[in-house]
């Protein structure tokens, strides 16, 4: 924040954070014109994924009938993910399968946002769009797959050709019904992600590098205020975003629970 204020002053005014600078230098800068660089993102990613694995094997390490504070909170976010988004979606025949993929998604996606409201990392991972896409491909090719094995090839009739429909309209809605599920579906369902992250970043660094530049740089009770009032009004601003986290988290996970169960029950829809 500070380096945006002191630019504003150098140049005269007042210049609002870009989407650019979002995105920072790459610690291990290898190929990084073409996004290959190991940047803060990565290393966040791979800090979800031992921060989960240590959360969750801390908490189960008694296994008490009586559950700790820890053990009791990791319980009840399996239980959340077991139920809410693995029976009461796949339905009680199909869902035990899945329990683990779901459990991986919601809390990795969860971790990954929340990055972004602790001072010093401040950057949810999936503001960027690289991340958001590989997670929603990886997704995409798992329910395609999944579909395919469970119907053979009568899977893409069954997702491309509505039934009930006059034969007229087919040449006409098989392109649509294909391009909805197999293209437009995985891409919603990483820009939904991405852009909430996006949007709730971009708005803390514009609150922070406003009201930076309204204290510091410039002079006058008048600034000031302004500048206190900016803050304080970031906090709201902040405990939104730390709802929208946890809520795109949810939608995530929950959309992946949909999309799976979708593949398995073609046949009914």
């Amino acid at each position: 924040m500070s380096s945006l204020a002191l630019r504003a002053a150098e140049e005269g005014g007042f210049q609002p954070p870009t989407i650019s600078e979002t995105h920072l230098p790459e610690i291990f800068p290898w190929m990084a014109e073409w996004g290959t660089g190991f940047g803060k993102n990565m290393l966040m990613a791979l800090l979800a994924v031992l921060l989960i694995i240590a959360l969750f094997s801390f908490a189960i390490r008694k296994q008490a009938l009586v559950p700790s504070r820890t053990q009791w909170i990791a319980e009840s976010g399996y239980a959340f993910v077991r139920n809410t988004l693995g029976r009461d979606i796949l339905g009680e025949k199909h869902f035990r399968p899945w329990v683990p993929l779901l459990f991986t998604v919601f809390f990795f996606v969860l971790f990954n946002n929340i990055f972004g409201a602790i001072p010093f990392l401040q950057l949810p991972t999936f503001s960027h769009a690289g991340p958001a896409y590989a997670m929603a491909g990886m997704i995409w090719l798992t329910w395609v797959v999944l579909g395919f094995r469970m119907h053979g090839a009568k899977y893409l009739k069954l997702v491309t050709v509505p039934s009930g429909v006059p034969k007229y309209l087919l040449p006409l809605l098989v392109p649509l019904e294909f391009l909805s599920n197999f293209i437009i579906r995985p891409v919603t369902h990483s820009l939904r992600l991405m852009a909430v992250m996006l949007a709730g970043h971009i708005i803390v660094m514009l609150a922070g590098s406003a009201a930076e530049y309204l204290i510091v740089q410039q002079e006058g009770i008048a600034n000031t205020g302004l500048g206190v009032l900016i803050l304080l009004g970031s906090i709201p601003l902040y405990f939104l975003e730390l709802v929208m986290m946890v809520l795109q988290a949810f939608v995530f996970a929950l959309l992946t629970a949909i999309y799976i169960q979708g593949s398995i029950e073609a046949e009914a829809h």
